[in-house]
């Protein structure tokens, strides 16, 4: 693991989740392809999570899950694209034989996560920026009509807003898109900095980016109070967490 950056170990985080959830709770999520990873990591090495971190993992990629496969369903043609896409399995577990996807992430999680998962035949890798517009042109060069999802999780909560916003802006000019992303409020941020990043051992991350609302607390980014953006509260969570996630059509921006 200490080939990688902070930000980038990060990836073993929701891995475990998966994996715990698999074996424990199938009904939550159930990872064939996390489970075919587990004994081809130094998982062992990684500090204990509660159930509650792992399950609140878990959660999330299941609840991404709903969105890709809804929008499989809306639109048969279109393609999905994973920004900061880890060591995420959301291919083996949503796709439906004909769809096309795009995973992107850093140069060397790229080459790491090809070592461990190949690269499936609809499945293409990419290495670069996510606040990049290289892979958005590059998308739309080879699909240049095609309907795209872009998924975000776990992803936004370690940038400043403006990086955000600018990709929103960016992402507007190439037509017919749809993200969605994950964000927790400003206390819940607190509280992944405070606790939970310091129980998984990454208690030096820095996190900036949180959506939702609650009066006197912290900092609150435009998308929580402003803005043509539809939010659905996406349960089951474990008790006392609830992460929002935000869907926007390209004609909002």
């Amino acid at each position: 693991m200490s080939k990688f950056g902070i930000i980038e170990d990060t990836l073993f985080i929701p891995l475990l989740g998966r994996i715990y959830a698999s074996e424990r709770y199938p009904h939550i999520l159930y990872d064939k392809s996390a489970l075919s990873l587990k004994l081809q990591l130094p998982l062992t090495e990684q500090p204990h999570q509660s159930q509650y971190t792992l399950l609140a993992s878990a959660c999330r990629a299941a609840n991404m899950d709903r969105f890709v496969r809804n929008f499989l369903t809306r639109k048969s043609d279109g393609a999905i694209v994973q920004l900061g896409c880890g060591l995420e399995t959301a291919y083996f577990r949503c796709d439906n034989g004909r769809t096309l996807w795009y995973a992107l992430d850093l140069p060397h999680v790229i080459d790491f996560r090809k070592e461990l998962l190949g690269e499936p035949e609809r499945e293409h890798l990419i290495a670069g920026d996510a606040f990049s517009e290289t892979w958005i042109h590059r998308i739309r060069t080879e699909l240049p009509h095609t309907p795209l999802l872009v998924t975000a999780g776990g992803l936004f909560h370690y940038f400043e807003e403006t990086q955000i916003l600018r990709l929103f802006r960016m992402l507007a000019a190439y037509g017919n898109i749809e993200l969605v992303f994950d964000a927790v409020s400003s206390t819940g941020l607190l509280m992944i900095q405070k606790k939970y990043m310091k129980q998984v051992g990454h208690s030096n991350v820095q996190m900036f980016f949180c959506g939702g609302y609650r009066p006197g607390v912290g900092h609150q980014n435009r998308l929580s109070t402003s803005g043509p953006y539809r939010r659905t509260l996406l349960l089951p969570y474990p008790q006392n967490r609830a992460e929002i996630i935000h869907t926007a059509q390209h004609e909002a921006f």
